[in-house]
């Protein structure tokens, strides 16, 4: 399992982690900082230059995930990582990413007091030989104070085990954590995640739309972006019914017929995805009344909205909105549509 420690800079997340690999039997050190110190060396600066944080890079994530996995795969145990995580859709990705290998993560959050977190940020130490150090280490704590308590108020507590080490020595924060742990009072994150593919697959999804002919647009917490309620057609499974199933799951409703087959698209592999066919159907218009009954957020969803055409636009990375907009041109015509890339083809 991972044990994965959160809270503000400046909070004592590293040296409590140093404290808790040696009162956690068969554990280890994983920093995420490594990571991102070696992306500095890999990347070309001017595309480093475009992010104002390392997290933001796709790559960082990703090799954040396969790292961890990789270091339990080597060692066994518990992995212990102290990284602060303050975007949702990054908590989400990089814990979905680890519960789709079946690894639990154990979200520990450490909060001291605001008055306490700026003194020691004021008593960190900063390398001597570190270029623009008192900005790049002082200051970029202090600039992230702010973000700290969004999250805290919006988001961060919800599946955190939340611990005030402002009274508390790292040592004595690491054995609170250890003491939490094992008596499974932090219990595993409740992340939804399937298996990431290892071929071309094909999968189902279902357009909804209010009374208003907007579409229902939901945001996984499984994968980044809006996307429409769907997924990945299993085995033997009938791809109309999948995209039925899928729809229950993530919002409750039940379509009591079965919807009408709008586009067909094949996405080409993109290295390292592996592509397969997209299938979108017509769900129909749900009255305000079906629609107040949607099981809304879960453990599969962050949110979800009606949007219209050009809202959508905003929302849906490109190639699943070219799938939209063709998909409603095919309601409109009442013909189904083959793209290849978001582009008929035919």
């Amino acid at each position: 399992m991972i044990v994965w420690i959160n809270g503000a800079f400046g909070a004592g997340k590293t040296s409590t982690a140093r404290e808790l690999i040696e009162l956690i039997p068969n554990s280890a050190l994983f920093d995420p900082e490594v990571i991102g110190g070696a992306l500095d060396r890999l990347l070309p600066p001017k595309h480093l230059a475009e992010v104002g944080d390392f997290q933001d890079l796709p790559i960082w994530r990703r090799l954040v995930i396969d790292t961890a996995a990789a270091m339990l795969a080597e060692l066994g145990g518990t992995l212990v990582v102290p990284m602060t995580l303050l975007r949702q859709e990054y908590r989400d990705e990089i814990f979905g990413g680890l519960a789709a290998r079946r690894i639990p993560v154990r979200h520990v959050l450490l909060a001291p007091a605001e008055t306490i977190l700026r003194e020691r940020i004021a008593g960190r130490e900063v390398p001597v030989d570190l270029p623009d150090g008192e900005i790049r280490v002082r200051q970029w704590s202090y600039d992230h104070i702010e973000p700290f308590k969004a999250a805290l108020a919006a988001w961060l507590t919800a599946d955190a085990y939340p611990i005030d080490s402002g009274s508390l020595t790292p040592r004595d924060t690491a054995r609170r954590i250890a003491e939490a742990v094992g008596s499974g009072e932090v219990p595993a994150c409740d992340i939804v995640q399937t298996p990431e593919p290892t071929a071309e697959t094909v999968a189902a999804g279902v357009l909804l739309f209010d009374e208003q002919d907007r579409v229902l647009l939901v945001d996984p917490t499984y994968k980044a972006g809006w996307e429409f309620p769907g997924g990945v057609v299993e085995r033997g499974e009938a791809p109309a019914r999948a995209g039925m199933r899928e729809v229950a799951e993530e919002t409750g409703i039940r379509l009591d017929d079965v919807p009408a087959l709008l586009v067909v698209d094949w996405e080409p592999p993109a290295p390292p995805a592996f592509g397969g066919l997209r299938l979108l159907f017509d769900g129909g218009r749900l009255d305000s009344e079906t629609a107040g009954h949607m099981r809304l957020p879960g453990p599969e969803l962050r949110a979800w909205r009606f949007a219209s055409e050009a809202e959508a636009a905003h929302l849906l990375p490109p190639v699943r909105y070219e799938r939209l907009r063709r998909a409603l041109r095919a309601r409109e015509r009442g013909r189904a549509m083959y793209l290849e890339g978001g582009v008929p083809v035919g």
